[in-house]
């Protein structure tokens, strides 16, 4: 690989330079052991999903400046001049094959054909739930302009996939793209597409800064000292897009998923004006009940004395608006 020996870059592989406990004991036995810990669900721990649930209708964004959720960690953001997409994932279910793995439990919360113009997609990494190669190709179709940036290593695997024009960086390297100021920051996760390429690619989140709003998208995080340095970094964003689902069991997920206990901290970490949850209610990924990550969140936050509104969440194909409200800047 041609990648830089660095902190998290050993030459052939990349690494967390946090200490951290691998899940599993090589490089096949993390995915062996997920995929055994998803198959043997403990139905005393895990509520019953519903196999899926029809999404409420909700009002186009009202203006340029909105946010909307179409589910797990793909979010629309738009700007006067400028329309972002997160992580998208269209596809039914997060997985190598179109027959097993986790199913979607709810339809993307907008249409793909009924996207505007994207410019920019932030691609946070390689996992299926996260890199989404049809919805990809159909997003280059559908928008012909729209440049990706991602993390080191996946630019010449989307090429090889019919994706041609991604942008890839290191930790704290940056770009701009359509005006808008991207750095990509570190993050305490791990990659993998197959048994055989876990950590040959790098993960991480994208800081977006643009005319001066700023946005961080964590991607997938376990907590990590790297919040305050982002915050110290880059300045406090106006919205931070946290994950908060698929954190049980905590002997297993800690080191790679925070909870909504620690989603908190890191947003007061990062001095956020405001943090948006994600990464939870659309697959079924991991051992809590679907309705967990929202009352962990609301119990965290009341714990730390803070105004429910300042992290809050949408439903699936829901909007708001993406500056902060006046009372909490």
């Amino acid at each position: 690989m041609p990648y830089s020996l660095s902190d998290h870059f050993n030459g052939t592989h990349f690494f967390n330079p946090e200490r951290t406990v691998r899940i599993g004991g090589g490089q096949r036995g993390g995915v062996w052991r997920l995929l055994r810990a998803r198959m043997k669900r403990d139905p005393s721990v895990w509520a019953k999903w519903p196999e899926f649930v029809e999404n409420k209708q909700y009002p186009p964004p009202r203006d340029d400046f909105s946010l909307s959720w179409i589910g797990h960690s793909s979010f629309l953001l738009s700007f006067p001049g400028l329309n972002v997409l997160t992580d998208p994932v269209y596809s039914e279910r997060c997985s190598p094959v179109g027959f097993a793995g986790p199913k979607r439990v709810r339809a993307p919360g907008i249409a793909l054909a009924d996207l505007p113009r994207i410019d920019l997609i932030l691609l946070s990494h390689n996992h299926y739930d996260h890199m989404d190669i049809d919805a990809l190709r159909a997003l280059h179709r559908h928008s012909p302009g729209a440049r990706i940036v991602t993390t080191l290593g996946n630019k010449d695997y989307l090429a090889k996939k019919r994706i041609p024009g991604a942008i890839e960086l290191d930790w704290w390297h940056e770009t701009t793209v359509h005006g808008a100021h991207v750095t990509v920051t570190p993050a305490r996760h791990f990659s993998a597409r197959t048994l055989w390429d876990r950590n040959e690619t790098l993960w991480g989140g994208l800081f977006l800064n643009y005319k001066g709003h700023k946005i961080y998208f964590a991607g997938d995080t376990g907590y990590t000292k790297y919040f305050a340095e982002i915050r110290h970094r880059l300045g406090a964003p106006d919205l931070a897009m946290l994950p908060i689902g698929a954190y049980e069991p905590r002997s297993m997920m800690a080191p790679v998923h925070i909870n909504p206990a620690e989603a908190v901290q890191a947003m007061l970490d990062l001095h956020a004006v405001r943090a948006v949850g994600m990464h939870f209610g659309t697959f079924q990924l991991t051992a809590e009940p679907i309705d967990a990550p929202l009352h962990d969140l609301k119990t965290a936050m009341l714990a730390h004395g803070q105004p429910l509104e300042r992290f809050f969440t949408l439903d699936v194909g829901e909007s708001a608006p993406l500056l902060p409200e006046p009372a909490l800047v």
